[in-house]
C-alpha cells in the first residue's frame, strides 16, 4: 500500500478535506440523478459505492478521530448500505501508513532521538495501519518488539474533527440531532481517552494482569520506559488476524476454542471488573500459532456504573423481564422509558424495548449457544431494520451508556458469528446481589 507522505494536521486542513469531500460527494448527486432522467429504475448502487470511495479516501488521509468513525460504522452492518460496510472495513485491518520520514519525526519529537537510537533494529514500514496509529516492529535486546505510534495532530483535532464528520453522519445514520449530540459527545470522551497513549499502558498493564487466569488467552508484555505520550512499545505477538485466520480453514474444534477464549475474556470483564474492552472489532485481536486468542489493543475502556449495570444485566439474566413491572421499572432507570411518557407511549416503548432485550439475550439464555446459526442474526438485522423506519425511536431513548456496551456485545457477537463458535454462555455470570 502506497506511504502518505503527510497528513493534515490543523484545523483549517482538515476542514478544508472535508469541504472537498462533500463537494464530490454532492458531483456524485448530480451525476446519479442526471442518469435517473433517462432510467428512473435505477438504484442507489452506484451512487453508495462512489460516495463509499470519496468518504473512506478522505476519512484514510485525515486518520484519527474521523477514521474511526469508520471503523465503527463498518461493525453495525444493520445501519449503513453495503457498499458503506466493506469499504469501512479497511479501517479493521489497515488503512494507508505514513512514510518514515514521518515517523521519524514523530519519535524525534517524543523522545528527542531517532528510531535508531532507542531500539537495536526499527523498521521504518509499518505492518499495520489503523485509525489512531501504526505499527512498527522494532527489536532490543533480542526481544522482538511492536511499536505504537501515534498520527500527529490526532489527539488535538477530536472535537473539531467530530464537528466535521456531524453531517456525514447526520445523513448516514438518520438519527434526531438530539441522539446524535448524546452519540458524538460519549465518542468524544472514548477517543481523548483513546488517544492519550499513557493511560493506554497503564489500562494495558492492569488489565492483561487482570485477566492473565483466562484459558487461551494471551497477552503482550508492556514497556513503560518506551512509551510515552504518542508511543507505545509492546511485546511483538506472531499471529493472523482474524481473516487470514480464518482462511486457514481451521477446524470446528478450533473455532470453538478462539470463541470461548473471546466469550470469557469479555464477560469476565463486564461481571468481574465492570469495565470492558469496548473495541471488540478483528484487527484487535490475533491467533497465536499455539492457538490462542492475542488481545493487543486496550485503547478504548468502558466503565460501567451500578445505575447502568444493575438494571441492565437484571433483564438480560434474571426472569425480571418476565414482570411487566419490573421490567418498565429498569426501563425508566436506563432511561429508556420516560418519565413524560403517555400510558400508550409506555405500551408501545415497553414492547418493543422487551421484543429486542429478549432477542439480545438469547445466548444468555441457555448454557451454550451456537453463533453460526445465521437465524439469530437475521431476526437481530431485521428488528433494527424495522426500529430504524419507526419515527417513535427519532428521539433519544436509553443513557449514554448503551452506545458502547451495545457496540462492544453486537461487535462480539459479530465476531463469533464470523468464527461460526458454539460457546459455553455460562461461564461468567453477572453479580446483581
Amino acid at each position: 500500500m502506497k506511504e502518505q507522505e503527510s497528513i493534515p494536521v490543523t484545523k483549517g486542513q482538515r476542514s478544508a478535506k472535508f469541504v472537498k469531500t462533500g463537494i464530490q460527494i454532492g458531483g456524485n448527486y448530480i451525476k446519479h440523478y442526471s442518469k435517473k432522467l433517462f432510467n428512473p429504475n435505477l438504484s442507489r448502487d452506484e451512487l453508495n459505492e462512489d460516495n463509499a470511495t470519496d468518504i473512506y479516501k478522505s476519512l484514510s488521509e485525515l486518520k484519527g478521530s474521523a477514521l474511526k468513525i469508520a471503523q465503527m460504522l463498518s461493525m453495525d452492518k444493520n445501519i449503513l448500505p453495503k457498499s458503506y460496510v466493506d469499504k469501512f472495513t479497511q479501517s479493521q485491518y489497515n488503512a494507508p501508513p505514513l512514510s518514515g520520514p514521518l515517523i521519524v519525526r514523530t519519535f524525534s519529537k517524543n523522545f528527542g532521538k531517532t528510531p535508531d537510537q532507542i531500539y537495536d533494529k526499527f523498521n521504518l514500514h509499518s505492518s499495520n495501519a489503523a485509525s489512531i496509529g501504526q505499527v512498527h516492529q522494532a527489536e532490543l535486546d533480542g526481544n522482538a518488539l511492536a511499536v505504537k505510534i501515534q498520527y500527529p495532530g490526532v489527539g488535538d483535532s477530536i472535537s473539531s474533527d467530530l464537528k466535521l464528520v456531524k453531517p456525514f453522519a447526520f445523513r448516514l445514520l438518520g438519527m434526531s440531532e438530539k441522539d446524535l449530540n448524546i452519540y458524538i459527545k460519549e465518542v468524544e470522551e472514548r477517543l481523548l481517552e483513546e488517544t492519550d497513549y499513557e493511560l493506554e499502558v497503564r489500562r494495558s498493564i492492569e488489565f492483561s494482569e487482570a485477566c492473565k487466569h483466562l484459558n487461551n488467552v494471551v497477552f503482550p508484555k508492556y514497556y513503560p520506559a518506551l512509551s510515552g505520550k504518542r508511543i507505545i512499545t509492546m511485546d511483538w505477538i506472531e499471529g493472523l488476524h482474524l481473516k487470514e485466520f480464518l482462511k486457514t480453514n481451521p477446524s470446528q474444534e478450533l473455532r470453538n476454542k478462539i470463541g470461548q477464549a473471546l466469550w470469557d475474556f469479555y464477560n469476565f470483564q463486564q461481571h468481574e471488573l465492570r469495565a470492558v474492552h469496548a473495541d471488540p472489532h478483528p484487527g484487535n485481536f490475533m491467533i497465536t500459532p499455539d492457538e490462542k486468542l492475542g488481545v493487543i489493543d486496550f485503547g478504548c475502556i468502558k466503565e460501567m456504573p451500578d445505575d447502568f449495570y444493575y438494571p441492565f444485566f437484571s433483564l438480560i439474566s434474571t426472569d425480571v423481564i418476565k414482570d411487566k413491572t419490573k421490567t418498565i421499572a429498569a426501563f425508566r432507570q436506563l432511561d429508556m422509558i420516560h418519565k413524560d411518557d403517555t400510558e400508550s407511549q409506555v405500551e408501545f416503548y415497553y414492547n418493543a424495548y422487551r421484543e429486542m432485550i429478549e432477542l439480545f439475550a438469547r445466548p444468555y439464555t441457555s448454557k451454550t449457544f451456537d453463533f453460526s446459526k445465521p437465524e439469530f442474526f437475521e431476526q437481530l438485522y431485521t428488528y433494527a431494520e424495522k426500529v430504524a423506519t419507526m419515527p417513535e425511536f427519532k428521539q433519544a431513548r436509553g443513557v449514554k451508556h448503551f452506545i458502547y456496551v451495545n457496540r462492544t456485545n453486537f461487535g462480539l457477537y459479530t465476531i463469533l458469528q464470523e468464527l461460526k463458535s458454539v460457546v459455553n454462555t455460562d461461564t461468567f455470570q453477572p453479580h446483581l446481589q
